[in-house]
Formats: C-alpha cells, sequence, structure tokens
C-alpha cells in the first residue's frame, strides 16, 4: 500500500566535485544516473548500513527513483534519490549515500552534490528551469543555503533556483 510521506532531507554536501572522489587514491570517476529496478533494490536494505526503506519508497505511485553509480563500476550504486517530477519543479524526497560513502571512513565524496544536480538537470530537462524543492532538517537549512545555493522559502522548505541549479549541473553535467 502507497504511503504519501514528506521526509525532512538530513544529507550533507561533502564537497561539490565535478565526479565522485575515491578518498584513497584521490581518482575521480565519472558517474550515470539511472533508474534503479526493484531486483537492484534487494542489495539496498537496513541490514548492509542502509537508512531508509528503499522498497516502501519505490512503491510510492508519484516518485522515481534514481541510482548514481560510477561508469566503470555499473552494478556498484554509491548513492540513491528519489524524485517526483510536480508541476513547475522537481520535488526530492529522500536522498541517501551508500553506507561506504557516510561517516569518517568514506571511501568516496561527491555523492549527495551529484544526486541533486541531477535533480537540477532533470527539472531543466522537464522544462521547468532547474527549479527542486524539498524539505529540510532545521539545523542543516545553512548549509544548503551556503552549499548548494538554495533558499530558505517557509518552515523547513528549501528552493534552488535556476541560477544554483545552473551551477550545479554545470559542475557535474559537462555534455
Amino acid at each position: 500500500m502507497s504511503v504519501n510521506r514528506n521526509y525532512l532531507l538530513g544529507f550533507k554536501i561533502d564537497k561539490l566535485t565535478d565526479s565522485i572522489i575515491n578518498l584513497v587514491t584521490g581518482e575521480n570517476y565519472e558517474t550515470v544516473v539511472s533508474l534503479i529496478s526493484e531486483k537492484e533494490l534487494a542489495t539496498v536494505t537496513k541490514a548492509i548500513g542502509w537508512n531508509f526503506n528503499w522498497k516502501d519508497e519505490f512503491r510510492q505511485v508519484d516518485r522515481q527513483i534514481f541510482k548514481l553509480c560510477a561508469v566503470n563500476t555499473p552494478d556498484l550504486i554509491h548513492g540513491i534519490i528519489s524524485l517526483e517530477v510536480r508541476q513547475q519543479h522537481v520535488y526530492m524526497y529522500l536522498l541517501e549515500s551508500a553506507p561506504f560513502n557516510v561517516g569518517k571512513d568514506k571511501i568516496y565524496e561527491g555523492v549527495p552534490g551529484n544526486l541533486v544536480a541531477f535533480a537540477c538537470k532533470l527539472s531543466f530537462e522537464k522544462g521547468y528551469e532547474g527549479y527542486v524543492a524539498f524539505e529540510s532538517k532545521t539545523g542543516l537549512i545553512k548549509h544548503y543555503i551556503k552549499t548548494l545555493g538554495a533558499y530558505h522559502f517557509k518552515n523547513q522548505l528549501m528552493i534552488i533556483d535556476t541560477t544554483a541549479a545552473r551551477v550545479l549541473v554545470n559542475k557535474y553535467f559537462k555534455s
């Protein structure tokens, strides 16, 4: 059964990169964002460290779930985002980095910024001038203003406008 729920997002932008960067080797890896399949979700569980129930999110009929992978390792999911294309903007419900990309021992940086840039790119493609909205945890509102160029609209609602979206898309999507 679908339950329409909104979340207060709490992801941290570690660094805006133009790809994802292996923190051990310093190597950059080109990324690709694509729809995730139900079969792939079998590898995305709380038992291995993911925080959200992505299978439930996948069942929400109004949303699309995308995965971020490195081009050279297309079967390794680095992060996931849940989006809805609404009138005039794209709405972000959830965003999560893979467990190996979180915390002081994370392996790659740049995942959250990459996924937000994808949401902005999708907004441009839909003719919505890059506008993206999401609800933030209170303690991260200033962080999103500083790192993403988002603005605080009201309550916990954050908006990424055309100018900020263009910066993110140009950083991550060169072509």
